[in-house]
């Protein structure tokens, strides 16, 4: 491990020193765009105003044969976009496929005073931040990029879980996680076809009444929840950002919008968008409720220097209320400087 006083240390002479702290930005949806198809890029100018961050697909769901095709899409798509507050993100291909050298090696000289940040699947252990955190030092060196390209590590190998902290604080170029329950799924050997979500067979009993025969009350459970945890936990503690990730059943906008929740309420910031319906779903659930803003803007007012206790509608707040408080009225402050509608319902 390095030492503290090396890690903000640049990687390669004439690199940018790395972030100490992450830019402060509104990141409620990834959405996920497949470049090598002409007609989509051609609505990423519209899309970009609608978004929080628009990514590149260059992995999964990306025919082989048009692997080349998508990594030109994506850079000819960065130079022709003004995509001004919204984030410019790729996701490269995996490390042990052909593909993913190139995609750095290409995208990073032609674009990379425009990427924000490098999604990077299937990532294993520290060792795989390293790798790409060194190469991208020399890279920005070559080409004269001034600020640091941020890594984002997706979470979809059970070697990966294992090693979630020192994922987290690998590098200072963490930008956050990503679930990604598909590959997981497959990882782990769980008996599963689903793209996040529940799972109808994974369920617990009611206890039996006592008379018998009386059907018992069975109750579906989330197949995510242990390894979201650990994630928001090795996320919350190296400083970076936890994410959802896929919701793979755009005919289920109601389980979409659950499982969103969900993370959202565990500390999750974001979550991806694989089709336009899941926009405005991640846009909703990762704002925060209205009135809940209302009353923690209540608490803080209540308590300006966040000391002490007072009661409010019969409710204890002291300074542990203050702190959750601040989180929610935080964040609605980053979503009403974006979202005019929104910063007029919150009173800002």
């Amino acid at each position: 491990m390095k030492t503290s006083r090396a890690f903000f240390e640049p990687l390669a002479v004439g690199a940018p020193a790395p972030y100490r702290t992450l830019p402060v930005c509104l990141e409620r949806m990834i959405h996920f765009v497949p470049p090598h198809i002409e007609k989509v890029r051609a609505k990423v100018p519209e899309l970009a105003g609608k978004v929080d961050v628009v990514l590149g697909n260059l992995e999964d769901a990306i025919p082989a044969d048009q692997k080349l095709a998508a990594r030109q899409g994506f850079i000819e798509m960065a130079r022709s976009t003004d995509f001004g507050a919204t984030g410019l993100w790729t996701r490269i291909n995996s490390y042990d496929s052909p593909w993913m050298l190139d995609d750095v090696l290409e995208i990073v000289p032609a674009i990379g005073d425009r990427l924000d940040v490098i999604m990077v699947p299937k990532v294993n252990g520290p060792w795989d931040i390293h790798y790409l955190d060194q190469l991208l030092a020399q890279l920005e060196a070559k080409h004269a990029i001034e600020k640091p390209i941020l890594l984002h590590a997706i979470l979809e190998t059970a070697e990966g879980v294992e090693n979630v902290a020192a994922i987290a604080q690998a590098s200072p170029r963490m930008h956050g996680m990503s679930l990604g329950p598909a590959d997981l799924a497959a990882s782990r050997r769980m008996k599963t076809t689903r793209v996040g979500g529940g799972h109808p067979g994974y369920r617990v009993l009611a206890d039996p009444d006592g008379s018998g025969g009386a059907p018992r009350g069975s109750y579906q459970q989330d197949l995510w929840h242990y390894t979201l945890g650990r994630m928001v936990d090795a996320c919350a503690t190296a400083g970076i950002k936890p994410f959802y990730g896929p919701f793979g059943d755009f005919q289920d906008p109601d389980a979409c919008e659950a499982q969103f929740q969900n993370a959202f309420l565990m500390g999750c910031v974001g979550a991806w968008s694989l089709h336009p319906s899941q926009i405005d779903i991640a846009k909703r659930v990762f704002s925060p409720d209205p009135d809940e803003v209302a009353f923690a803007r209540r608490i803080l007012d209540a308590m300006p220097d966040g000391s002490g206790a007072v009661m409010l509608d019969g409710k204890m707040q002291d300074d542990a209320t203050w702190k959750q408080a601040k989180v929610i009225v935080d964040l609605a402050r980053q979503v009403a400087e974006k979202d005019p509608e929104l910063a007029a319902t919150y009173g800002f």
